[in-house]
């Protein structure tokens, strides 16, 4: 229940006093809520200016208005509110917020971060050792992810410091999983997963202690981790291929070799792309396409040409068995889904690899959206911000104007015939 009486509450909120209300709750809010000095309202109505002589106890004629904040503490105390300026306040709208403590209980808070990674550094083997004091400096120009509260960050310092302890340990020999180092430091065996601060903060610390650049990529990573001898997960993620015949003579090479001879598809881990030799002859042309169901026709078509898929969004994985064919002078050529998302998609490997378009133009996609409509086949909306084509700058208009979303099912004859 309210403090003041229903009448003096009805009156001090009224909209006369409002604007003299918002500017003593905002001079109270950054003074440390001290009812001292003094604020100044213009161009006062005549209202407020009647409800301002009242609330004051002295007659005001001007349009410009001093109000010194004791006097008006004072003047409510001993009116029929019997309370200070600051419970009135609270009794017309929410609790006042002491923004000067809070701005000085958050700079206590970012030292006790930073002082507690000095502590850290300095109770570890690692105290002492110039690029800790590099590492130290970049954290503090970097600072604390948004979102990140103190305690937080008070913990993952200091889980940081722990892990690179234990793999810049000069005595430690052999490897160790990043799930398991992860799970002894945070509980958790994805604590050091690529994207997480933690990894961020080991992977530069890393860096700086063998003196190399920090990577800006998931295999620039994985070498980083391989460097302090930690094996990171090289096996859950994989591309789908099928048909690679390279010319090495190592296990791997013949392997690939025998399921393409047997018309059988291949899915490779980045853990295989590391060990591979991938020299297939020079202008060997390689598809690539979107959706696994390509490569399966291909398989039961006993198709005889190398084809790549991406399966959707094409992970790191996918990219770096492309880079690896582009290095020995492979070519590509592109077919994905006639939706929005599959022209960006194409967009991002025809750029890279200078890939040419297959079966990707304007009259492809006309002449696909007519079969599809004769044979009664259901039409699925095409849905999103459209996307320009750069091989084909009247691609994107026909999309729109038939509003039809294609998959590569729709064109799958077409594209096993393209790779018999």
């Amino acid at each position: 229940m309210s403090a003041l009486p229903a009448a003096t509450r009805s009156w001090l909120a009224g909209p006369g006093l409002a604007r003299l209300w918002g500017a003593v709750r905002k001079r109270l809010e950054g003074n440390g809520v001290q009812s001292t000095g003094s604020l100044r309202l213009t161009a006062v109505s005549a209202q407020e200016r009647n409800d301002l002589s009242l609330l004051l106890g002295k007659p005001l004629t001007g349009t410009a208005v001093t109000v010194r904040l004791d006097a008006l503490d004072a003047r409510l105390r001993t009116s029929a509110a019997g309370l200070g300026l600051r419970e009135v306040l609270e009794e017309l709208g929410p609790p006042l917020t002491d923004r000067r403590a809070a701005r000085e209980d958050d700079a206590a808070q970012r030292r006790h971060v930073w002082s507690s990674l000095t502590s850290s550094l300095d109770a570890s083997p690692l105290a002492g050792q110039e690029w800790t004091r590099q590492w130290y400096d970049v954290l503090r120009r970097t600072g604390v992810p948004r979102g990140v509260t103190p305690e937080a960050a008070v913990r993952t310092h200091q889980q940081a410091v722990q892990v690179l302890t234990v793999l810049l340990d000069p005595e430690r020999t052999g490897t160790r999983g990043r799930g398991e180092l992860a799970a002894t430091a945070t509980g958790s065996a994805h604590g050091l997963d690529d994207g997480t601060w933690l990894a961020r903060l080991v992977q530069r610390g890393v860096a700086l202690a063998h003196d190399t650049d920090l990577p800006d990529n998931a295999a620039g990573r994985r070498a980083l981790w391989r460097l302090v001898s930690v094996t990171p997960d090289e096996v859950s993620s994989t591309v789908l291929t099928y048909g690679l015949r390279p010319t090495g003579e190592g296990w791997r090479e013949s392997s690939l070799r025998e399921r393409a001879a047997h018309h059988a598809e291949t899915h490779l881990t980045p853990r295989d792309l590391l060990d591979l030799r991938l020299q297939l002859p020079a202008g060997t042309v390689i598809h690539i396409c979107e959706n696994p169901r390509v490569v399966e026709a291909a398989a039961d078509a006993a198709c005889a040409k190398p084809l790549v898929c991406t399966s959707g969004s094409a992970a790191t994985v996918v990219f770096t068995l492309l880079d690896a064919l582009a290095a020995t002078g492979c070519r590509f050529a592109y077919h994905g889904d006639f939706d929005w998302p599959g022209i960006a998609l194409a967009n991002r490997i025809i750029r890279r690899y200078e890939a040419l378009p297959w079966r990707m133009g304007a009259e492809d996609y006309e002449r696909l959206a007519a079969a599809s409509q004769a044979e009664g086949v259901p039409q699925l909306p095409l849905d999103g911000r459209p996307v320009d084509a750069d091989w084909d700058p009247d691609l994107a208009p026909a999309m729109a104007a038939l509003g039809v979303a294609l998959h590569e099912e729709a064109t799958l004859d077409l594209l096993v015939e393209d790779l018999s």
